[in-house]
């Protein structure tokens, strides 16, 4: 028996719809006037294309790209650095590479959250949507956290406690007033602070290539000096080659708090337009994504900073608070060739960014909930989060969500492995789902051995010396989970709400506009007329849609 259908074609108006008679509407008919639903939950697929893309592309770059990263550096050197931003991309990637198979598939709400208790142990589901709520909520007072850090910048007026409560109860404010409006007031602004972190990223690629060859105030071609003296590859804890590999450990620990993405593209596919495409258009950009940015910021880092700088040895060692803007790698080599400007500009552009990334975060620990809510694994209520500026609470915040991301990414390779189990003894042909993922299950089951060696790992500075607050705050998100019983291979539902989606995606009578041709419609070019929202409209009763289909 065939449980799919076969692959989405772009524009496609025949299928399901088909069997349910269906007629053209306008963009702005609901479900009462016989439009086919969005979802079962609720949920309003109105996020457009260039605001998945740009979500996609800078929706999870924040702080820890240009400012918490130079702990990595200080631990490990840029040769370290590099290699474990490198490294850790990789093994992302191949965790992406199940995600986004799974996703595309289902988008459904709280995205790979019920993916998991659908189809490995309701008790994962539990455990998993839980952790990625206090991932999400821990990482909120990080940003905003961040944020003041920046302002103080400017003015160090900003960190006396009546800014502080001020400015951290009007950041909570607009977090809450985006994501409280329909979900395209928080797209469109994710679209446009996104944008800012695009051009930020590209600025100090820029700079750092500029700078190197000579084009700086004191004319110095400096090229790879740092990667000479002090070295490529720094002793941390221990001297010799032990003390490099633990190097490496400690810039390996700063690419799990910086390197993150997939999961996010996850939460936001029950509500993306036409998710059967767009959204498997942002999962490929992630790997660009993991190449460009994140890999290119780790070398272009240890190029304009030295990994013994004095003030970034101040900063890491806690001689000197880092309380202002100035602990940023790109900020400190700046100051290091005398330009004066540039980072007022840098600075500017990073409260974007930082903004932006707790928005997402804000919006992300939201829609787990009501994903919880809706398997009765939480009451309807909204989390109180508080935010106090101080180094030692940052540091706190990502070391307790760097563990827990960890276990998110854990779970997303057990559920492909168990998705990837039940295609097997229902003899379903994965090659008909849009995204078809490569080397599977291999990818699966190398991320997964990775993040739980990396997970396991993780705490050993605890040790040397003992450190309970290291201890406490490295292995705490760690959450041990009651074993139920585990889904079926055979039994599993790979049906589920896939009809709906289905029927949803064959109800559009436009095909799907390309990134480039929406953003040229954003400025008045390139209309297509009629839009691109034009819907059929069924006949039948909205019930009968969400029944499935035979097949």
């Amino acid at each position: 028996m065939a449980i799919f259908g076969s692959k989405e074609k772009e524009g496609s108006t025949t299928g399901v719809l088909d069997t349910l008679g269906v007629k053209p509407v306008g963009p702005h008919n609901d479900v009462q006037e016989g439009l086919m639903a969005d979802n079962a939950d609720n949920l309003q697929r109105h996020l457009d294309n260039r605001q998945i893309q740009l979500i996609a592309i800078g929706g999870a770059v924040g702080t820890a790209l240009f400012v918490s990263i130079g702990t990595g550096l200080y631990n490990g050197g840029p040769g370290s650095l590099f290699l474990a931003f490198t490294t850790q991309c990789i093994f992302l990637a191949m965790v992406n590479n199940c995600l986004a198979e799974m996703s595309t598939a289902y988008p459904v709400s709280g995205g790979f959250i019920r993916l998991a208790g659908k189809w490995v142990d309701d008790a994962l589901g539990f455990m998993v949507g839980w952790n990625f709520f206090f991932y999400e909520a821990l990482l909120i007072p990080f940003e905003i956290s961040a944020f003041t850090l920046v302002l103080s910048f400017w003015s160090d007026k900003v960190t006396e406690p009546g800014p502080v409560a001020g400015i951290c109860a009007g950041i909570i404010v607009v977090y809450g007033t985006l994501n409280i409006l329909a979900v395209k007031a928080y797209g469109e602004a994710e679209f446009w602070l996104s944008g800012g972190k695009v051009i930020l990223i590209f600025s100090l690629f820029f700079f750092t290539f500029i700078t190197m060859v000579g084009g700086n105030p004191q004319h110095d071609a400096y090229g790879f000096r740092y990667w000479n003296d002090p070295g490529s590859f720094m002793e941390h804890l221990n001297t010799g080659s032990l003390g490099r590999f633990e190097g490496y450990l400690g810039s390996l620990w700063s690419a799990c708090f910086a390197v993150v993405g997939p999961e996010y593209i996850s939460m936001v596919a029950a509500e993306a337009k036409r998710p059967r495409i767009y959204i498997k258009n942002a999962f490929k950009t992630v790997y660009i994504r993991f190449g460009l940015f994140f890999m290119g910021g780790a070398l272009a880092v240890g190029i304009v900073c030295s990994a013994r700088d004095p003030a970034l040895v101040a900063i890491a060692t806690g001689e000197k608070s880092d309380s202002s803007a100035s602990a940023s790698p790109y900020v400190i080599g700046m100051t290091n060739m005398g330009i004066k400007i540039f980072p007022s500009i840098v600075n500017a552009l990073l409260l974007t960014s930082i903004f932006s990334a707790g928005n997402t975060y804000f919006y992300c620990a939201i829609r787990t909930l009501y994903s919880l809510a809706l398997e009765g694994r939480a009451r309807a209520s909204l989390p109180t989060l508080l935010a106090r500026v101080s180094s030692i609470v940052i540091t706190w915040f990502a070391n307790l969500v760097t563990a827990g991301g960890l276990i998110n990414y854990i779970t997303i390779c057990i559920t492909y492995i168990c998705f990837h189990r039940a295609c097997k003894a229902q003899n379903f042909d994965r090659r008909q789902l849009s995204y078809y993922g490569w080397l599977q299950p291999w990818c699966g089951w190398i991320g997964m051995v990775w993040m739980i060696l990396v997970t396991i790992l993780y705490g050993y500075p605890a040790y040397k010396p003992w450190n309970v607050e290291t201890f406490w705050s490295d292995y705490t998100m760690q959450i041990i989970i009651k074993k139920t019983k585990f889904v079926k291979a055979h039994e599993a539902d790979l049906v589920w709400e896939r009809p709906l989606i289905d029927a949803y995606e064959a109800s559009f009578l436009d095909p799907p506009v390309g990134f480039w041709r929406e953003m040229l419609q954003l400025v008045g070019l390139g209309r297509i007329k009629g839009g691109n929202d034009k819907r059929r409209q069924s006949n039948a009763a909205p019930s009968a849609v969400s029944t499935g289909v035979e097949a």
